[in-house]
């Protein structure tokens, strides 16, 4: 199995199922990727270190799920400066509201790239982080651009 290219974090194992969708699609285009969990909260010296390491075992994107407060997407930025994609989780009793506003309002100098509550935001996580390795990978912009054909009418 080649490297990661892309690293999936989840704050929690109730997050699979919905970061899962961004791994398949990862999987789909032909990207490495590899899915973790690990809680800025709960096991913050782990995700230090995973978002440390990852440069060195190959990685070059971060893709962050999680819910409620989720400061995960930001705990990595703050120890990498790969790019960093927050997905935030539809979860609590704010479905998703706290998650969004916890990942997008970043401190300048720690930048995360933001995407929609829930499955959408999965999807798009995994499509953006495609994106940016198409940039320096002729053959994954050609299945992306495939893709985007796909989608418009005949």
């Amino acid at each position: 199995m080649a490297e990661p290219r892309v690293m999936i974090v989840m704050g929690s194992e109730s997050d699979r199922p919905v970061m899962s969708e961004c791994l398949k699609k990862l999987q789909d285009l032909g990207v490495e990727a590899e899915l973790h969990v690990s809680s800025a909260h709960r096991n913050p010296d782990a995700t230090r270190r995973l978002a440390r390491e990852a440069e060195g075992r190959g990685v070059r994107v971060l893709v962050a799920g999680a819910g409620m407060a989720a400061h995960l997407a930001g705990a990595l930025a703050s120890e990498s400066t790969l790019p960093v994609i927050g997905v935030p989780l539809e979860s609590g009793p704010l479905r998703g509201m706290d998650a969004l506003l916890a990942t997008v309002m970043m401190p300048a100098g720690v930048p995360v790239a933001t995407m929609a509550i829930g499955s959408a935001g999965a999807a798009n996580a995994a499509l953006f982080a495609a994106q940016i390795l198409a940039l320096e990978d002729a053959g994954l912009r050609a299945k992306l651009a495939a893709i985007r054909q796909s989608w418009r009418p005949a």
